[in-house]
C-alpha cells in the first residue's frame, strides 16, 4: 500500500505541476508582472485611462511623476530576473505545492479503498474537484486571489481565516460525501457555512493602483487554472492508482 502511494502521488504531483506551471506562465505571469509596473509606480490608470510614467514626464501629474522617478532610481541597480529565470522558480514551486497536495489526496484514496471505496481514474477527478473546492473555491469567497499592491487585511489574519476555511470545508464536504445520515449532512452543510458566517478579515478600507478589470481577469484565471490542477491531480492519481496491485 505505501509503495502504490508513493508512486501515484509522484506521478499526479509531477503531472499536474508540469500542466500547473505551463497555465501559470502564460495565463497568470503576464498579468503579474503587469501588477507590479503599477505597484513601482511605472504605470497608473486614472478615470479609465492607463497611462505610462517616464522619469522625465512634467505635464500637470508632477507627484505622479516623482513617484516614478523614486520607483526607478531604486530598482536602477537591482538585477534584473531574466523571464526564463522566473518562469523556471514558477514552474519549481508549483510542482513541489502539487507534490504536497498530492499527497494528501493520495491519502484519502488510501483512506478510501481501506473502506472498500474503489479508486478509477474518473472518481479520482471527483477526488481533485473536491480538494479544490475546499483549499481554492470556499476560501476565495472570501479571499479571492489577489494582484501585487492590493488592498488586504493583515496577513497573519487572513492566513487564520484561509487555515479554518480549508479545515472547515474538507470536514464539510467529507461529511456530506460520506455521511449515512442527516445529521452528519447537516453537520457537513454548517461547516461548509461556518466560515462565511465568521466572515473573512477585510481591509480597514478598499483601494488599490491596479486596475479592477485586471484584478477581475486574474481572480477568473487563479481560480479557473486551479480548477485544472486539482482536476489533472485527481485524474493522473486515480489512474495510477487503479493500474498498480494491491
Amino acid at each position: 500500500m505505501l509503495k502504490k502511494l508513493i508512486v501515484s502521488a509522484l506521478a499526479a504531483g509531477f503531472g499536474a505541476g508540469l500542466i500547473l506551471a505551463v497555465l501559470q506562465i502564460t495565463l497568470l505571469s503576464p498579468l503579474i508582472l503587469d501588477a507590479e509596473n503599477y505597484e513601482s509606480g511605472r504605470k497608473f490608470h486614472y478615470a479609465g485611462v492607463v497611462t505610462e510614467i517616464a522619469p522625465d514626464h512634467n505635464d500637470g501629474h508632477d507627484a505622479m511623476a516623482h513617484a516614478a522617478e523614486a520607483a526607478n532610481a531604486a530598482t536602477a541597480d537591482a538585477p534584473t530576473e531574466s523571464w526564463a529565470s522566473r518562469s523556471a522558480r514558477t514552474a519549481l514551486s508549483t510542482t513541489l505545492t502539487e507534490l504536497g497536495f498530492a499527497f494528501v489526496l493520495i491519502a484519502g484514496f488510501g483512506l478510501a479503498a481501506r473502506s472498500g471505496i474503489e479508486i478509477t481514474a474518473r472518481s479520482g477527478v471527483l477526488w481533485g474537484l473536491a480538494g479544490f473546492g475546499a483549499v481554492v473555491l470556499a476560501p476565495s469567497l472570501g479571499l479571492p486571489p489577489e494582484l501585487p499592491a492590493s488592498a488586504a487585511a493583515p496577513l497573519h489574519a487572513r492566513q487564520l481565516w484561509w487555515v479554518g476555511t480549508v479545515i472547515a470545508s474538507t470536514a464539510g464536504i467529507a461529511a456530506i460525501a460520506f455521511g449515512k445520515n442527516w445529521a452528519i449532512w447537516g453537520a457537513g452543510i454548517v461547516l461548509l457555512a461556518l466560515p462565511h458566517i465568521i466572515g473573512a478579515p477585510m481591509p480597514e478600507a478598499y483601494g488599490g493602483v491596479v486596475p479592477p478589470e485586471m484584478q477581475g481577469e486574474f481572480v477568473g484565471l487563479s481560480i479557473g487554472v486551479s480548477a485544472i490542477s486539482w482536476a489533472m491531480l485527481g485524474l493522473i492519481g486515480g489512474y495510477v492508482w487503479a493500474k498498480q496491485p494491491d
